[in-house]
């Protein structure tokens, strides 16, 4: 699986410039605060369900 770290990156840099929270963004796909922090930043970054995750949102918001 490739690495998606770039991609994060620009989703984490997306959320901080337009303050959005991510309790926020985790309710909006479903996923508990906790998880959605770990897929994005913490112990779950290089998972199959992260990469799903960070694909999904870098596509519904058009991130580039």
């Amino acid at each position: 699986m490739p690495n998606s770290q770039t991609g994060r990156e620009k989703v984490l840099a997306y959320i901080e410039e337009n303050n959005v929270q991510l309790t926020d963004l985790a309710s909006m796909y479903g996923y508990s605060k906790q998880d959605f922090t770990n897929y994005l930043k913490g112990s779950l970054q290089n998972t199959p369900m992260a990469h799903k995750i960070i694909l999904r949102i870098i596509s519904d918001f058009k991130i580039r």
